[in-house]
């Protein structure tokens, strides 16, 4: 097979419609849309089929006909995706569900999903000749986009809250990366990073504003497809800040059903955020089709702490097709649930994977979730990046 993909087609805007061409640099649409990439899903389904995509090595890639890179030799990567879909052993039992999976997303270069989706960008930044990203972020954007461009051998700038949890400053620095830290959240860090970019050149990788984090996130809806035989299951819960991962499954199954992989039937998908800051329930609630601001947000589980995302009314229109549900979860909620997978399951998560099995509780007793569905709770990202934070909550 050629290394040039030509399945590539265009972007197009989330929200108008409007067309751009894929070869330059783009960030939002003029309306302010988040920019999505298409393909020629007739010209995908003649070379690419599950049987193919079952032989490939097994990491993000293997997709790379439905993924925007054009040349091969642009691809930079550290092994991601490929992450294991777990049956759970005890706690499944002990909340009274048959088939109770954990989508361990701690097994992906820098501890988390988020290297998938900065995978991508920075894959898309080196063939785009962009040489300086970035980023505003709470914590695990921020170790991969330090890791691929350190990778690629372009310069890295991350712009972070003080309070972030240490081990998210080591390890960009670590990387090289230049790092600010700011008053306040992620909201002021993406003031920050707007400063710099027209102030000194830097080219933003923030969530949604640009095209390609996302292309690399969707990968995960792939992964469940082929993981269950290309029967999706019934509930799928995702704790989200951003939601660009819920955003790009709900892609993905809109991909793999052009392709005629799937059908039409879908999973209901659930965003769970923090009670601290739930902009996303609070809108799902009020039946609105964008989310307001969340005033003086607050949370242990960093990447939840986001007061506001560009992608909203993205993750709110997904969450209502599919039939699902946005709900928050408190922190001692989420903090209890954290160490329950790592006793009974032994898995070491962050607190944002806490959020998933704390929801999964509340779906149950509403009558949501029932005992025979099978349901996938994404573990986002490494207890290894909390140590601070956990052993606070030892206490």
């Amino acid at each position: 097979m050629p290394s040039t993909n030509t399945t590539v087609k265009d972007l197009y805007c989330s929200k108008c419609d409007q067309r751009y061409n894929i070869d330059d640099v783009h960030t939002l649409c003029k309306c302010g849309g988040p920019l999505l990439v298409d393909y020629d899903y007739k010209k995908v389904a003649k070379i690419l089929n599950p049987e193919i995509v079952r032989s490939r090595p097994s990491n993000m890639w293997k997709y790379k006909e439905v993924l925007p890179v054009k040349d091969e030799a642009n691809i930079v990567t550290l092994g991601e995706g490929g992450t294991p879909l777990l049956k759970a052993q005890k706690i499944g039992d002990d909340l009274g569900l048959e088939n109770l999976y954990f989508k361990d997303e701690t097994a992906n270069p820098t501890g988390s999903f988020k290297a998938r989706g900065l995978g991508m960008a920075v894959s898309r930044a080196k063939e785009l000749g962009l040489e300086r990203l970035i980023i505003p972020t709470a914590g695990n954007a921020g170790s991969a986009v330090a890791a691929y461009a350190a990778r690629a051998g372009l310069k890295c700038m991350i712009i972070m809250p003080k309070d972030v949890p240490a081990p998210f400053l080591v390890d960009g620095a670590y990387h090289g990366a230049e790092i600010e830290l700011v008053e306040g959240t992620i909201k002021d860090c993406g003031a920050r990073v707007a400063e710099k970019v027209k102030s000194e050149g830097w080219f933003a990788v923030a969530t949604l504003k640009e095209p390609y984090r996302i292309e690399g996130k969707k990968t995960m809806g792939y992964e469940l497809a082929e993981q269950f035989g290309y029967d999706l299951p019934e509930v799928i819960i995702y704790p989200t800040g951003g939601g660009t991962g819920l955003i790009g499954m709900w892609k993905a199954f809109d991909e793999m059903e052009k392709m005629g992989w799937i059908g039409s039937k879908r999973p209901k998908m659930i965003s769970v955020q923090a009670e601290g800051c739930a902009p996303i329930p609070k809108a799902f609630d009020e039946g609105k089709e964008s989310a307001e601001e969340w005033p003086d947000p607050h949370t242990v589980a960093a990447g939840l702490r986001v007061p506001g995302a560009i992608g909203d009314f993205l993750m709110l229109r997904a969450i209502r097709e599919s039939g699902g549900a946005a709900l928050a979860v408190s922190d001692d909620e989420l903090m209890h649930d954290t160490r329950e997978l790592a006793a009974k399951e032994g898995i070491f998560s962050s607190p944002e994977g806490g959020a998933s099995l704390s929801a999964l509780r509340k779906l149950i007793r509403d009558g949501v979730v029932g005992r025979s569905d099978r349901a996938v709770a994404f573990i986002t990202g490494s207890g290894y990046k909390y140590l601070d934070v956990l052993q606070e909550h030892m206490r």
